[in-house]
This record gives C-alpha cells, sequence and structure tokens, in this order.
C-alpha cells in the first residue's frame, strides 16, 4: 500500500471521532445506533482498527452524511456535479440537491401550473424563488413572492405552494423532516457607521 493510501486510512480515525463530538454523541450511543461494539468504535477512532465499508456504511447512516465525507476521498479532477431530474406532472421538474439522507433536504424545482391542494405534515420548509412567481398558500393566508424572495415556514400548518398564474416558477426547496430550520448566518453589511 503507498504512502499516500496509508495517510488517507489513517486520517479517517480522527475524522471519525471529532464527527462523533461536534454531534455530541457518545460512544455508546453511537453504538446502539450502528450495531458496532464500544471497543470496535474506539479502536477505529483511534486508528488502532482498519476501517471498512461494514464499518463505514453503518456510520455514515447514523450520522447522516455521505460516505465520502467520512473518508475524505480524493477529488476525481471532474469538479462536474452529475444531477438526476425526476419528472413530475406535466411540466414540472424535480433536482434534488443533497445525495444523502440528512436532516435538510435540498432539492430545485420547476413546478408547472397545477390544481391546490392544502397539506400538513411534520417538518418545516425554505423556499426561494428563482425565476417566475410562486403563490404560497398558508392555510387562510395566501402570499406571493418573486425572484429573490424567501418564505420558511412551519409544515405542519395546511399549506401549498405553486406559481402564480399560468407560468411554471422555479425556486430551491429546503425541507427539514423534523422541523429543522435552514439557518441563514450571513448578514449584508449596512451603509458605514450602521449598527443594528
Amino acid at each position: 500500500m503507498d504512502a499516500e493510501m496509508e495517510e488517507l486510512l489513517a486520517a479517517i480515525g480522527p475524522r471519525l471521532r471529532s464527527l462523533r463530538r461536534d454531534r455530541g454523541m457518545t460512544l455508546a450511543a453511537l453504538s446502539e445506533a450502528t450495531g458496532i461494539s464500544v471497543s470496535g468504535l474506539s479502536r477505529l477512532e483511534s486508528g488502532l482498527r482498519r476501517p471498512t465499508l461494514e464499518l463505514l456504511i453503518p456510520i455514515a447512516r447514523a450520522h447522516r452524511v455521505a460516505l465520502d465525507q467520512l473518508i475524505a476521498a480524493p477529488a476525481t479532477g471532474d469538479p462536474r456535479v452529475h444531477l438526476t431530474p425526476l419528472r413530475r406532472r406535466a411540466g414540472s421538474v424535480l433536482v434534488p440537491l443533497t445525495r444523502y439522507p440528512g436532516r435538510l433536504r435540498v432539492f430545485k424545482q420547476v413546478i408547472a401550473p397545477c390544481p391546490r391542494r392544502l397539506v400538513a405534515h411534520d417538518g418545516y420548509e425554505w423556499l426561494f424563488v428563482l425565476a417566475g412567481e410562486l403563490l404560497l398558500v398558508l392555510g387562510e393566508r395566501e402570499i406571493t413572492l418573486g425572484p429573490g424572495e424567501v418564505a420558511e415556514f412551519d409544515t405542519a400548518e395546511p399549506h401549498w405552494f405553486g406559481p402564480n398564474g399560468d407560468r411554471p416558477v422555479e425556486i430551491l426547496h429546503i425541507f427539514g423532516p423534523q422541523g429543522d430550520k435552514a439557518r441563514v448566518r450571513a448578514r449584508p453589511e449596512g451603509p458605514p457607521g450602521h449598527q443594528d
């Protein structure tokens, strides 16, 4: 085995420990979630046990991250992302932008005109309009959003969204299945001397 591969494998244990600690998980909790013994996980994190797919796949699932996040796979040299659009009802397209199970799921959507049907379910949604006009119905309220505008709402409230009119609308859609919100940390700077 070459030195680069040895270095890649040696970095996995500390990365696993850091990920687990960042998520506030104990070895016992991770053991329960993965079916891997506490001692096996400890040896893996300390580099005393060689990482295998049989060990890494359950850990990736427990942390809800892509497997290549655990191993920091080297770049292939091709920066393109190959997304597979899913065709929906006539004219609508859904493109999943996250390709692994996670707390927040991100989609790009082109929504064709469709009948209103309010739904309610657990979760939290965040919608950003890229092009066209979006009509968002929340209970009794109707809100129209244009390009660059954002809406966020608890999906326990009956809701529906689609084009405002007879032309499709294009949006970015973030969904948190357990009510997780998208957190925006950056703020535009105000004029010099401006304070919040």
